[in-house]
């Protein structure tokens, strides 16, 4: 079992996607939805421009791993295709990317990560389909607005954190850190979709 810790820089309920009771990391964060490997951790901590530093906004424990064409296929997923005329729940879809037959290219949908006309946004397309793998779990909790504070002893375990600072992500953390921690995740009551985006 290995933990993915990383600062949620934005949190819109687009990356993760918490929504329709399964938790979804389709977009951003290539490098973690290329290791992770099911039965793994990842965890979404907040950031110091929210206030948010040393709180925890979600975690999911990734059950499943799929490609972004089995994703846009799947009619279990339809629902998170995003509809930009409906609710922010909708609006912020992460269904997003899928080739076409024809071409073999990307088809970026209509999305928060798509260029203010709804016209692709190739950064966004270069960067989030580095990796054709998205990281999707059941067993999840996204507090966003009510994350609870990260106990102190996380933050100063054995001269390590678990939190990740600025840019990127960690995996590697002192023996025992992540089982800790996991371990405390576990005791935690709630899941699912506990509150709104920080960003709503």
């Amino acid at each position: 079992m290995k933990l993915y810790s990383y600062v949620v820089a934005h949190d819109y309920g687009f990356a993760p996607n918490p929504f329709h009771g399964v938790c979804t990391l389709a977009t951003c964060k290539p490098d973690i939805r290329h290791g992770a490997d099911i039965g793994d951790y990842v965890i979404g901590t907040g950031s110091s421009a929210h206030k948010k530093t040393g709180y925890l906004l979600y975690f999911m424990r990734v059950e499943k791993i799929v490609t972004f064409d089995q994703y846009w296929a799947d009619p279990n997923f339809a629902c998170k295709r995003p509809f930009l005329r409906g609710s922010k729940m909708r609006a912020y879809g992460d269904n997003i990317y899928h080739h076409d037959s024809a071409s073999g290219l990307w088809i970026q949908e209509n999305s928060f990560h798509s260029m203010s006309d709804g016209s692709p946004h190739a950064g966004n397309i270069k960067h989030d389909t580095q990796s054709d793998r998205l990281l999707i779990g059941k067993d999840f909790a996204y507090w966003g607005c009510a994350a609870p504070r990260i106990p102190p002893h996380f933050r100063n375990y054995k001269g390590d954190d678990i939190c990740k600072r600025g840019q990127g992500y960690r995996v590697n953390f002192v023996p025992g850190l992540a089982e800790d921690f996991v371990a405390w995740i576990r005791q935690i009551d709630q899941r699912g979709y506990v509150s709104r985006p920080l960003d709503w």
